[in-house]
């Protein structure tokens, strides 16, 4: 798909219209290209119709065609059972290009690019890190694993909704990913038990993030997390709890594959755990700060590995 195909509304098929879908698929849009969307909920279908979409009654109708297939879908499992229904439907032409932007299991990857490489498809992933804000502004950080040409002709489309940053072979952007997110998640764990003790010594937490910010302390917790979705209350990042967890436990899972050490981030898996078993199904991943508040010293399980917690 090249520059001057995007520019005469090449159709993006986009399955996969929830709280990052919607937005990144208003942008597709927005730049030119006619774009198909499926999702199971209906009001998700609304939502691309009023952004000048077309939505499809099911994932093989939105993909029959397309110049491009966009899956962003919560885990490998369901990226199978969509690919299996494409495949059965015909509905991926020779040589068509699948880009995976769900945040799904490396090895899984890999394993799906050989068996649709065996129809002629090629497999692209594509994760994201940014949450709706970055979806909505395009401005999210795209890793994108996958042959050269292959990145590159995603890449024409991908530009829109963020930086692209290739990242080596197909599977290589959801290993990024998750490595990001088991960051991402302790470092918003430890921050939170930092403030938290700091607010019960007298410390104000807007004087507290202001010194992280300019000290060595700072990261993307500190500066966008707890200013934006925490201290005001909110906790709207748009990425829930249990994603998070699960992107920790593909981070952990990977380490321990390749034979890499993984004792915090175990443990953070479990503190986190620990949390997503108390707090609603539906809770945002910010939530953790709060629910940390409300504990004193000894009440989040230390874990082994695997998460298991200790007695």
């Amino acid at each position: 798909m090249s520059d001057e195909t995007a520019g005469t509304a090449a159709t993006v098929a986009f399955v996969g219209l929830g709280n990052m879908g919607t937005p990144m698929s208003a942008r597709l849009i927005a730049a030119g290209y006619a774009v198909r969307g499926f999702d199971l909920s209906e009001d998700a279908r609304g939502r691309l119709t009023q952004a000048g979409g077309t939505p499809a009654a099911s994932a093989a109708e939105a993909a029959a065609g397309a110049d491009l297939i966009v899956l962003m879908l919560p885990n490998s499992a369901i990226v199978n059972a969509v690919a299996d229904e494409l495949l059965s439907a015909e509905a991926l032409a020779e040589g068509a290009l699948v880009v995976d932007m769900s945040s799904s299991e490396p090895l899984e990857t890999r394993a799906l690019a050989e068996r649709l490489s065996e129809y002629g498809v090629r497999l692209v992933d594509a994760p994201v890190s940014g949450g709706v804000k970055g979806a909505q502004g395009g401005t999210l950080t795209i890793m994108v694993g996958g042959a050269d040409d292959d990145v590159a002709e995603a890449g024409v489309a991908l530009e829109h909704l963020g930086r692209v940053v290739p990242t080596g072979a197909v599977g290589s952007g959801h290993a990024v990913k998750a490595l990001n997110n088991l960051l991402s998640a302790t470092h918003l764990w430890v921050t939170s038990e930092a403030i938290e003790a700091g607010k019960r010594f007298g410390l104000d937490p807007e004087v507290m993030l202001s010194v992280f910010n300019g000290s060595s302390g700072r990261s993307g917790s500190t500066e966008n997390k707890w200013p934006n979705f925490i201290l005001p209350g909110t906790f709207d990042s748009g990425f829930g709890l249990r994603l998070m967890l699960k992107d920790m436990r593909i981070a952990a899972g990977l380490a321990r594959a390749v034979g890499a050490p993984t004792g915090l981030g175990e443990d953070a898996i479990g503190f986190w755990a620990t949390a997503a078993d108390e707090l609603d199904a539906a809770a945002d991943h910010t939530r953790v700060a709060e629910w940390i508040a409300s504990h004193t010293a000894g009440d989040a399980s230390r874990t082994t590995e695997g998460g298991t917690p200790m007695t």
